[in-house]
C-alpha cells in the first residue's frame, strides 16, 4: 500500500471539493510502473477545458469530453496548478496539486462554476491516495516514500532501507551485498537477485550478479517507489520486487541547502561476544568464536544541492552531491584469526536538465554517479591471547572490492503529439568499475584451518593460517557497460488508454570473474570417516579414497573462472486501461521477453528468444462510487532472465578441482607437509562438476530444450476510508515459482541415459558436469558423438531422482493508515506470510551461496533428498509501524519499528543414516546427524523488535530554514541472532562452527545532524 500525505485541515474547510474529488474515477490515463510521471484526471462539465501550469513551466490544456471527464497522462512529478476554463476564462481552480509517481490524481470540478463564483483553493495538497484517501486508478502493489518524509522518518540512508517500509520487504542475508556495499533485501519470497532497480525510469540494476543497483544520494531523492508485485506489461524481470528512486528537478524558484551528519564511535552500544555452542573435535563449546565485543565504528557525512531555472519556465538544474565515509575496526572470527582497519569513502553525484522545448515536447538529461571505495590494514589476532598480532597486509580480497560502483547517462524525451497521443523514448547507458588490487603474497590460502589434525598445530586455537586473507581474488581490470534503450506509445481512444512500446537492455561484462589467490590454489582441510572413501564410491566418477588413520586430509584447492561475457534482452509490450464505466476500470497487458546470453568467445550459449508471453490482467472496483471502497484484483506472469556471471561457469573455460592427500604435519604457514597423495577416480586432481579448464562448447552449457525462469502471481485486496481521518485494507497474495534455471551435475545419469537409448559406449563424448536446466522437468542434453555430431540425452526428473521444483509464498497483509493532518502521520502494517519449497531461487542465503542459478542445490539427487522446507527468506509475521508528529511548531517527532519472526535455521550435514559423502560435498546434504533435516527443522532463530526514533528542532528564529536532529537506532539495543552456521558434519566429527551466530541486529547507536534549506 502506498504511503499518503494530505493537508486534512484544508479539505475539513471545503467540503464541497471533497464532495468533488470523490467522484472521478473516468478518463484515469496509463502510469507506468518504475516510471517517472504520474497523471491528472477528474470530472466536469462537457464543454469546459482544463489547463494544468507546473511548477517546472509545463503548461497544458485539454478539453472535458461528452462524458464529463479529462486527464493528463505521463506528467513530470511536481506540483500543478489545475484551472476551469469556460469560454476562454478561469471559473475555478486548484493549487498546489502534488502528484506521486505512478499514480493518478484525482481534481474534479462538478460543482457549478461561473466566473463569479470561482474559487481558487490555497494550498490544497493533492496526492495520489489524499482527496479520495483511497486511490481507485492503481491496480498494482505499490509502496511510495516522498521527499518530505524521508527527511521526517528515522532511516539509514540506502535505498533498501526505505524498501524495508514496504509489506513483504525483509532484509536478505548477511552473506550478499549491493555492488556499492549496500545491504539487500528480499521482496515477496524472491531472492535477493530477483529485485529490479531504476533511477528515472533506467534500469540501474547490477547486470553482473543481480545483487542490488546504484542508487541517488539521499537528499536527491523526490519519490521512491516499492512495488511488490501486480504492475503492468510495460515492465519485467522481476520476480521479487521493484525499487525505483525519482530524483529532484528544478523549478521555478531556486533552492539551495546542505545537511552535516555524524555517528560518533561513543554512541555505540558494545557487541557481546559469539561463542562456540557444540563441541567439535576437540571441546571448544562456550570459548569466543567471534572476539566483536571491541568492534567500533564512526560515520560521517555532507551532503548538498542546488537547483532552480536556468531560463524561467524553460530550462532548469538540479545538482546534488553526497560524500560518506566510515571506519570501523572488526574483529573475524576464529576461522579467520585477523583484525581490520577498515576505512569506506562513498561518492554519489547527481545531475539532471529539464528543457521545455514547448507546450508539446519535454527532453531531461539525468547524470548520477555511486561509488564505493575500501582500504583494510590486516593485522592477525591470537584468540588463544586475545591480542592484537603482526601487520599482515592489505585487504584486496574483493568482498568487498576496492573501488566498485557505476556511472549513469540517460536522456528522455517525451512529446505530447496531440490530447490523446503521447510518445516517451528513454536511452541511457551505465558504466560499472569493479576494481580488487592484486595481493602481493605467494602464499597460499588456508581454508578450513580448524580441520587441521590438533596433533601438528601445537594447540593454536583455530588451527594454524598465514598473511593470506582470501581464497579467490578478482580480475582487476573488470567493467561493464549497460546499455537500455526505452520507447513508449500511448493513446488515448473513448474509454481506452492503450500502451504499446519496446524495453531492450544490452550488457557487455569485461575480465569478470575470479582466480585462487597466492601461488594459485588453496590448501583446504577436512575430516572423514577412517576406512571410507571421502567421496563417492569406486568406479563412480566422483569417488576420493579414505583419509589418514584418523579421519585427516587436505586437498589442494583451485579455481579459475574468467572471460568477457554479454547479454542481450529485448521485449515488446502491449497494454490497455480500459475505464468500463465510472466504478470498473480494467487493464489487460501482454509482454513478449527474449534473452540471448554470450560466452567468452562471443557465442550464444543461451537463446530464448520464442514468444514468452506475460500476461497480465487488472482490475479495480469502486464499490460505493465514492472512493472510499475500493477492490482490486489481479494476476500476472513475471520473467526473469540469467545476469552475465552465468557464463563464467555454465559455458566458460572454467577449473574447480580438489587434489586429495594424507599429511604428517602443518608448518607455521598453515601448509601441510609430507604429504601422500589420495585415490581418485582421475587419479589426480577431480572436480565435482567435471570442470577441469576446458573451453565449452556452448551447445553443451545448457538443455536444449531449456526455458526461462518465470513466476506467476495472483492478488486480491481492498482499501477502505474509516471516517474522514482513517484508511484501512487487506490484501492476499500468492507467488508460485512455474520454472527455475539451475545447474545440473549428474553426468553419470546423462551417460546412462545415452547407454539405455541404444548408444555405443565408446563414442560418446565427454559428458560435462554442469548443464543448465530447468530443475523439475525432464531436460534434452547434447552430447558430442566422437564420430561426428550430438548424441541427445533425454532425461526425465524421474530418471535424475530429483523432487519437482517448488517455491510458494503466501502472504495475508493487513493495514491502517493516518494521513498527516498537518499534526501526525502514522501507518500500522502486519504482514503473516510463509515461503516454502525446495528452491530459494538464484542463489542459497543459509550457506551465503553467490553463485547465481549455480547453486548446490540440483547438481546432484542426494542433494536435494529432504529439500522440501521454509525457505532462508521466510519471515511468517512481520509488524511494521512508522510515522511522524508534530509536538511543536519547530519540534518534529517520529519512529519506525518493526517486530519480526525469526528466519528458519537449517541442519545441514553428511548423507543418510550412515552419514557418508557420495558426491563429495561433504556437509551439505540435508540430513543432521544421520536424521533427515529439512529447511527450517532446526527451529526459526528469535524474534526482532527494531525500533529507531528522531527528534528534530528547526527554530522559529532561523526561519525554519536551519535544523537540529538527532537520531537512535535499535532504541533498545535488541541483540539478536539472524542467521547461524548450519553445517553440522558427523556425529564422531562435530563441525565446532555448527550454530555459532553469523550475522547478529546491529547494535544501539546514534546520528546527529545540522541542515540547512534555503
Amino acid at each position: 500500500m502506498s504511503s499518503r500525505s494530505i493537508r486534512q485541515a484544508s479539505v475539513l474547510r471545503h467540503s464541497a471539493l471533497a464532495l468533488a474529488l470523490a467522484i472521478g474515477l473516468g478518463g484515469t490515463g496509463v502510469v507506468l510502473a518504475q516510471s517517472t510521471t504520474g497523471n491528472i484526471f477528474g470530472t466536469a462539465q462537457p464543454g469546459d477545458t482544463v489547463q494544468i501550469s507546473g511548477s517546472t513551466g509545463i503548461t497544458r490544456e485539454v478539453p472535458v469530453d461528452a462524458s464529463g471527464r479529462y486527464q493528463f497522462n505521463n506528467l513530470p512529478v511536481g506540483s500543478y496548478q489545475v484551472d476551469l476554463k469556460r469560454n476562454g476564462a478561469v471559473v475555478d481552480s486548484r493549487k498546489s496539486v502534488s502528484l506521486t509517481v505512478g499514480k493518478g490524481s484525482d481534481v474534479s470540478f462538478t460543482a457549478p462554476a461561473t466566473s463569479g463564483n470561482a474559487q481558487s483553493l490555497e494550498s490544497v495538497t493533492v496526492t495520489a491516495n489524499s482527496l479520495p484517501p483511497v486511490d481507485v486508478s492503481t491496480v498494482d502493489s505499490r509502496t511510495v516514500i516522498t521527499s518530505e518524509q524521508l527527511a521526517k522518518l528515522p532511516l539509514a540512508r540506502t535505498a533498501e532501507a526505505i524498501a524495508l517500509l514496504a509489506p513483504g520487504a525483509v532484509s536478505g542475508s548477511g552473506y550478499f551485498s549491493g555492488p556499492t556495499g549496500n545491504a539487500l533485501v528480499s521482496i515477496g519470497g524472491g531472492s535477493v537477485t530477483e529485485n529490479a532497480y531504476y533511477i528515472n525510469g533506467f534500469n540501474t540494476t547490477d547486470p553482473i550478479s543481480g545483487f542490488g543497483g546504484i542508487s541517488l544520494p539521499y537528499g536527491a531523492i523526490d519519490q521512491q517507489e516499492v512495488l511488490a508485485g501486480g504492475y503492468g506489461a510495460a515492465y519485467g524481470r522481476s520476480a521479487g520486487g521493484v525499487i525505483s528512486q525519482v530524483g529532484k528537478r528544478g523549478t521555478n524558484e531556486w533552492h539551495f541547502g546542505a545537511q552535516v551528519l555524524w555517528e560518533p564511535r561513543g554512541t555505540r552500544s558494545t557487541s557481546g561476544n559469539d561463542r562456540y555452542i557444540v563441541d567439535g573435535p576437540s571441546t571448544k563449546a562456550g570459548q569466543v568464536y567471534n572476539y566483536n565485543r571491541k568492534d567500533t565504528q564512526m560515520r560521517t557525512v555532507e551532503s548538498a544541492y542546488v537547483g532552480g531555472p536556468l531560463i524561467k519556465d524553460k530550462l532548469y538544474i538540479f545538482l546534488a552531491a553526497e560524500q560518506e565515509r566510515v571506519n570501523q575496526d572488526t574483529y573475524k572470527s576464529a576461522d579467520t584469526g585477523a583484525y581490520y582497519d577498515r576505512s569506506y569513502r562513498n561518492p554519489k553525484y547527481y545531475g539532471k536538465i529539464d528543457w521545455n522545448i514547448n507546450d508539446s515536447n519535454i527532453l531531461e538529461v539525468t547524470g548520477a554517479s555511486n561509488k564505493a571505495n575500501y582500504d583494510a590494514n590486516v593485522y592477525d589476532f591470537d584468540y588463544a591471547t586475545l591480542q592484537r598480532g603482526a601487520y599482515i597486509g592489505k585487504d584486496q580480497s574483493g568482498t568487498p572490492p576496492n573501488k566498485t560502483g557505476a556511472d549513469l547517462y540517460t536522456a528522455k524525451f517525451t512529446s505530447y503529439i496531440t490530447d490523446d497521443l503521447t510518445l516517451s523514448v528513454l536511452y541511457g547507458k551505465m558504466h560499472g568499475t569493479y576494481y580488487t588490487g592484486v595481493p602481493q603474497t605467494q602464499t597460499p590460502h588456508i581454508i578450513n584451518p580448524t580441520n587441521q589434525n590438533p596433533d601438528y598445530t601445537g594447540g593454536a586455537a583455530g588451527g594454524i593460517t598465514n598473511e593470506n586473507p582470501a581464497t579467490r581474488v578478482y580480475d582487476p581490470q573488470h567493467k561493464s557497460t549497460n546499455t537500455n534503450l526505452r520507447i513508449d506509445l500511448s493513446y488515448h481512444i473513448g474509454d481506452h488508454t492503450v500502451t504499446g512500446g519496446i524495453d531492450n537492455q544490452d550488457v557487455r561484462d569485461s575480465n569478470d570473474g575470479l582466480g585462487t589467490s597466492g601461488p594459485g590454489y588453496a590448501w583446504e582441510y577436512g575430516t572423514a570417516d577412517v576406512g571410507k572413501p571421502i567421496a563417492g564410491s569406486p568406479g563412480s566418477g566422483s569417488f576420493v579414497g579414505p583419509p589418514d588413520a584418523r579421519g585427516f586430509y587436505v586437498d589442494r584447492y583451485v579455481y579459475v573462472a574468467r572471460a568477457s561475457v554479454r547479454v542481450k534482452q529485448r521485449a515488446q509490450y502491449l497494454e490497455d486501461s480500459w475505464q468500463v464505466n465510472d466504478r470498473w476500470l480494467v487493464k489487460v497487458g501482454i509482454r513478449n521477453d527474449q534473452f540471448t546470453n554470450y560466452n567468452g568467445e562471443s557465442q550464444p550459449y543461451l537463446t530464448l528468444t520464442k514468444p514468452q508471453w506475460a500476461p497480465r490482467l487488472g482490475a479495480t472496483w469502486d464499490v460505493n462510487g465514492d472512493s472510499s471502497l475500493k477492490i482490486y484484483a489481479n494476476a500476472g506472469r513475471y520473467y526473469l532472465a540469467l545476469p552475465s556471471s552465468v557464463a563464467l561457469r555454465s559455458a566458460g573455460n572454467s577449473l574447480y578441482t580438489r587434489e586429495y592427500f594424507t599429511y604428517t604435519g602443518v608448518d607455521s604457514q598453515g601448509i601441510p607437509t609430507g604429504l601422500t597423495p589420495i585415490q581418485t577416480a582421475t587419479g589426480g586432481p577431480i572436480s565435482s562438476n567435471r570442470e577441469y579448464g576446458v573451453t565449452r562448447d556452448p551447445v553443451t552449457a545448457a538443455s536444449s530444450n531449456l526455458k526461462s525462469e518465470y513466476q506467476d502471481e495472483f492478488i486480491l485486496g481492498f482499501d477502505k476510508t474509516l471516517g474522514d481521518k482513517w484508511v484501512y485494507g487487506a490484501k492476499a497474495t500468492v507467488r508460485k515459482l512455474r520454472n527455475a534455471i539451475d545447474d545440473v551435475g549428474d553426468a553419470d545419469t546423462i551417460t546412462n541415459k545415452l547407454i539405455a537409448q541404444g548408444v555405443d559406449p565408446a563414442t560418446i563424448g565427454p559428458v560435462q558436469g554442469s548443464y543448465l536446466f530447468n530443475p523439475g522437468r525432464a531436460s534434452d542434453f547434447l552430447v558430442p558423438n566422437l564420430n561426428g555430431g550430438y548424441y541427445t540425452s533425454h532425461v526425465t526428473n524421474a530418471d535424475f531422482g530429483f523432487p519437482h521444483l517448488k517455491r510458494s509464498y503466501y502472504g495475508l497483509e493487513m493495514y491502517l493508515e493516518h494521513p498527516f493532518d498537518g499534526k501526525w502521520y502514522g501507518k500500522v502494517d502486519y504482514l503473516y506470510s510463509k515461503s516454502y519449497g525446495n528452491s530459494e531461487g538464484q542463489v542459497r542465503s543459509d550457506i551465503g551461496q553467490q553463485d547465481v542459478s549455480a547453486t548446490v542445490d540440483w547438481d546432484l539427487p542426494t542433494l536435494m533428498a529432504y529439500s522440501n522446507g521454509e525457505l532462508s527468506n521466510s519471515r511468517r509475521h512481520v509488524l511494521k509501524a512508522y510515522g511522524s508528529y508534530q509536538l511543536t511548531d519547530e519540534w518534529m517527532l517520529s519512529g519506525n519499528a518493526t517486530v519480526a519472526s525469526g528466519a528458519p535455521k537449517s541442519c545441514l550435514g553428511y548423507y543418510g543414516a550412515g552419514e557418508t559423502d557420495p558426491t563429495g560435498y561433504q556437509s551439505y546434504y540435508h540430513y543432521c546427524y544421520g536424521q533427515p533435516s529439512a529447511p527450517g527443522a532446526a527451529g526459526h532463530n528469535p524474534w526482532t523488535l527494531l525500533v529507531d526514533m528522531s527528534a528534530e528542532y528547526r527554530p522559529v528564529w532561523a526561519d525554519k530554514k536551519l535544523a537540529f536532529n538527532v537520531t537512535v537506532f535499535n532504541v533498545f539495543n535488541d541483540r539478536e541472532r539472524l542467521a547461524t552456521y548450519p553445517q553440522a558434519g558427523r556425529s564422531d566429527s562435530v563441525d565446532p562452527n555448527y550454530r555459532t551466530a553469523l550475522f547478529q541486529t546491529t547494535p544501539r547507536y546514534a546520528r546527529f545532524g545540522v541542515t540547512y534549506d534555503f
